[in-house]
């Protein structure tokens, strides 16, 4: 279970942990865990991409109040004729003799024409009223995801540091115990010399004092790596030698939380579900929208253009040169065979589907509640129940090392006694990270910093 928890910590670390350089922020000064917090919660990517989001939200705003505003466009157009244009006249009444119809040119061949168009919308059905209200709600939304970026990774946070102080405890009781079996392979070999002990007993310490010390290095690899894990989370070289402040350890005096308040607090808090309801809001929107094209379109447009025979078109010796013009332009799109009747029957389906959804997240939530505040009680009560282990090993220790000293126990027992106390301090360690951890992980599932 040890294992499992140390690998979990250590691994658990890599979650969320891509982060941009900042080397100017490395340090050789104890970290505390406000400051691994702060470190990691300004420089991890998922902030800074959720930040970057955040921006191009309110750039989409700025794009959907636009489209109130005029519209200005310009069109150039230069026409090559094989011939000139001409219209016939005749003079009298019909019957038309053939020698008495006449034609004259109306334009040149080469022909020159520009225009400047300003298009003012008056009235699209509500559609830019709604894709403006829609893009404030992704303001508002992307804020949303922003702080639940900014939670995640202060959990990771917390988990990391704690996972470091659990492997760096871990790695001082494997140094322990080399120490502890170094000194009784010592006394097994003055006994073994004095005809005391079997060889057998030596080999069984040494054996022993060997299998202690290839856990050291393990545990040492643990913490490296651990520490390495919480550099990258602070965006700081992962080879970098950090150091922590111990974390302020659990009392019997600390409160326990109340689970329905709890409860309460991450239904109100929770970022997740203040996406959801933002996501409810913007659906009410598309539907809106999609219902835009049951009304007409209308448009001002003011339209100033020039035709000639040079590339200016300020030339032009058959009709007038420039002209303007104001027209009202309305169109009105009303049979379609049921299309946006469909579409807006769809996104109401989706509407009723996202509600389903938010029941069932609010459900997961409350479920993540609870799973994290029996972790937590658990926790602490296994500390009491490891420490009590840790003084009982500790004096079994000590009387078997006696018992040893005057040849009442054998190194078996002695071996035992060391491995109990090994194991009772493991325990224990793991059982104080572990609240915390479990702490960390309470407060994020109620949307907590």
């Amino acid at each position: 279970m040890l294992r499992c928890l140390v690998a979990w910590a250590v691994a658990g670390l890599f979650f969320l942990t891509a982060t941009v350089p900042a080397a100017s922020q490395e340090t050789t000064e104890p970290l505390s865990l406000e400051e691994v917090v702060e470190m990691a919660a300004g420089n991890n990517r998922l902030v800074t991409e959720a930040v970057e989001k955040s921006k191009a939200a309110m750039e989409s705003r700025k794009s959907a109040l636009a489209d109130f505003f005029p519209k200005a466009s310009a069109n150039y157009r230069y026409t090559d004729l094989d011939d000139a244009p001409f219209s016939r006249y005749t003079f009298g009444l019909p019957p038309f003799i053939p020698d008495r119809v006449f034609q004259r040119e109306i334009a040149n061949d080469v022909q020159y024409h520009w225009d400047v168009t300003l298009t003012q919308p008056l009235f699209t059905g509500f559609a830019l009223q709604t894709r403006y209200r829609m893009a404030k709600i992704g303001i508002e939304l992307k804020e949303v995801e922003k702080e639940q970026a900014v939670q995640d990774v202060i959990k990771e946070a917390k988990v990391g540091y704690f996972g470091v102080l659990l492997a760096d405890k871990i790695r001082e009781v494997a140094e322990e115990t080399v120490m502890s079996l170094e000194a009784h392979v010592t006394d097994a070999k003055n006994f073994y010399t004095q005809g005391m002990i079997p060889y057998n007993d030596l080999l069984q310490s040494e054996v022993a004092l060997a299998n202690a010390v290839q856990t050291r290095l393990k545990t040492r690899g643990q913490l490296e790596m651990a520490v390495s894990s919480l550099n990258v989370l602070m965006g700081i070289d992962l080879n970098h030698k950090t150091r922590l402040k111990a974390a302020a350890l659990p009392k019997d005096t600390d409160p326990v939380p109340d689970l329905d308040a709890l409860r309460k607090e991450a239904l109100r808090k929770r970022p997740e579900l203040g996406a959801l309801a933002l996501a409810s809001r913007n659906m009410e929107q598309a539907i809106t929208l999609a219902g835009s094209t049951y009304y007409p379109q209308i448009a001002l447009v003011g339209r100033y253009e020039q035709n000639g025979e040079n590339p200016v078109a300020t030339k032009n010796d058959f009709s007038n040169r420039f002209n303007s013009s104001i027209t009202l332009n309305g169109e009105w799109t009303f049979f379609e065979w049921g299309k946006t009747r469909a579409e807006v029957a769809k996104l109401r389906h989706e509407r009723l589907a996202l509600q389903e959804r938010i029941k069932g997240v609010q459900e997961s939530i409350q479920l993540e509640v609870k799973g994290a505040f029996v972790n937590l009680n658990v926790a602490r009560e296994s500390i009491t129940t490891a420490g009590t282990a840790v003084t009982q090993a500790e004096e079994n220790l000590r009387i078997t090392n006696l018992q040893y000293q005057q040849q009442m126990a054998t190194s078996t027992q002695v071996l035992d006694a060391r491995a109990f106390l090994t194991q009772a301090r493991s325990n224990y360690y793991a059982a104080l990270y572990s609240y915390l951890i479990s702490l960390a992980e309470l407060e994020r599932a109620v949307g907590r910093r």
